[in-house]
């Protein structure tokens, strides 16, 4: 079970909460005068939808600011004595670390462990880091990676993990107590693969901040190549072809709910074009939430970009109520018609037949797939006087179980 952690006292994270609160509060008002308008006149006033949507922005930007200072506050604290505000105190590195801290600060090899391609058209060449780097590595991309939050990740020693599933469960049957017993079918089995790509980051520093001491490199190297790594991955996760990258769950083949076969993502349409219906459109989202099977429910949320969240924070249900609510604590996020919602920017803006809607359970529907070991080569020559630390680490993903993700398709149908 993954553990969640709240900070509650943290002090930017509770007033970041309370102003979206306030916001929150300021935005039902302006939007029910929005609606009411819109009731009476068919239109609203352009001051007033100017209004709402300067609103609806400092709601966003206060949930932000929210979740920014909530992966601050996880981001792991390397420092030998733990605390971020003092010095660490000097104790004796082991052979492996003393050797990692030569090499990056001189260049010194010795002791390292070389990982160089075999093939001619791989890039992999460098120095194995150790371990507490790569672990600082591996959760700083899980504080900043918003898919590593929800999916399954899983470190493998191989380039490519494959993963068996049953596509029909084996068959059974009642009988007698003396009756014959037929043999039943037997599963029907695929064979799931998923292969790791290079992801790669190229950090530069100067050899004086190389030389203080008081620099601690893993964590400095963790935390220079955390934005670049997330960022890729989280727009592979989303979207990505599977060619020398992970395959994102909306690269799939999809189809209506209902028909869709092993491989295919189920759809459920919006109602309209390039948008939601005009009447009543949370009900589309209810028939989301509602398409995969009750396993799946439990642990299910709304996966979206910030645009999408602006539009479905002002729809409300049959009884006149908001279906969005913004988190009440810190640690806490945002829910839509109870349900949690993840921000990923690279889910696509709502348009004709755009996919910019998810929901299901992500742990049990999509696999991340790290191999073991980062990989760092040292290059004081090509940017000098700085130097540069070609940083790599192999990475794959893809849907592992088809039926826990469902999609809403921005169609009539």
């Amino acid at each position: 079970m993954r553990e969640t952690k709240t900070v509650s006292g943290h002090p930017e994270a509770r007033a970041a909460m309370h102003e979206m609160m306030a916001a929150f509060e300021a935005f039902k008002g302006a939007n029910d005068a929005r609606l009411d308008e819109i009731e009476k006149k068919a239109s609203a006033d352009a001051l007033l939808e100017e209004k709402v949507a300067r609103i609806d922005q400092a709601v966003a930007q206060a949930q932000a600011r929210m979740d920014r200072a909530l992966s601050e506050s996880r981001r792991p604290i390397l420092s030998a004595s733990g605390l971020g505000a003092e010095p660490p105190a000097v104790v004796a590195a082991p052979e492996a670390k003393a050797a990692w801290d030569g090499y990056m600060k001189s260049g010194a090899s010795h002791g390292l462990e070389l990982k160089a391609g075999l093939s001619s058209a791989s890039n992999s060449a460098g120095y194995v880091v150790p371990p507490e780097t790569e672990r600082a590595t591996e959760r700083r991309l899980m504080a900043g990676s918003p898919m590593r939050e929800i999916a399954t990740v899983r470190t493998v020693g191989s380039g490519v993990f494959r993963k068996p599933v049953s596509t029909a469960g084996v068959q059974a049957g009642w009988v007698a107590e003396t009756a014959a017993r037929p043999e039943t079918d037997p599963a029907t089995l695929a064979l799931l693969e998923f292969s790791s790509a290079d992801l790669y980051a190229c950090p530069a520093a100067t050899q004086n901040l190389l030389d203080d001491a008081l620099i601690d490199l893993d964590e400095w190297l963790a935390a220079e190549v955390e934005d670049a790594f997330a960022a890729q991955e989280t727009a592979a996760f989303v979207s990505g072809d599977g060619v020398n990258k992970p395959k994102g769950f909306l690269a799939y083949a999809n189809a209506a709910e209902g028909t869709q076969t092993w491989g295919q993502i189920g759809t459920v349409a919006s109602g309209a074009a390039g948008g939601f219906a005009s009447t009543n459109p949370a009900d589309k989202l209810i028939d989301l939430i509602y398409a995969p099977k009750a396993q799946y429910r439990p642990n299910g949320r709304f996966v979206m970009n910030r645009r999408t969240v602006s539009t479905v924070r002002k729809f409300k249900d049959a009884d006149g109520n908001y279906i969005w609510s913004p988190a009440t604590r810190p640690g806490e996020t945002a829910s839509l018609l109870g349900y949690p919602v993840t921000e990923i920017e690279t889910m696509p803006d709502i348009g004709a037949n755009s996919l910019s809607v998810a929901f299901g359970d992500f742990a049990r529907g999509y696999l991340i797939v790290d191999r073991a070991g980062v990989r760092v080569l040292r290059d004081p020559y090509s940017a000098k006087p700085y130097v540069l630390f070609y940083t790599t680490k192999r990475v794959g993903g893809g849907v592992q179980n088809f039926d826990a993700i469902k999609l809403m398709k921005f169609a009539a149908s």
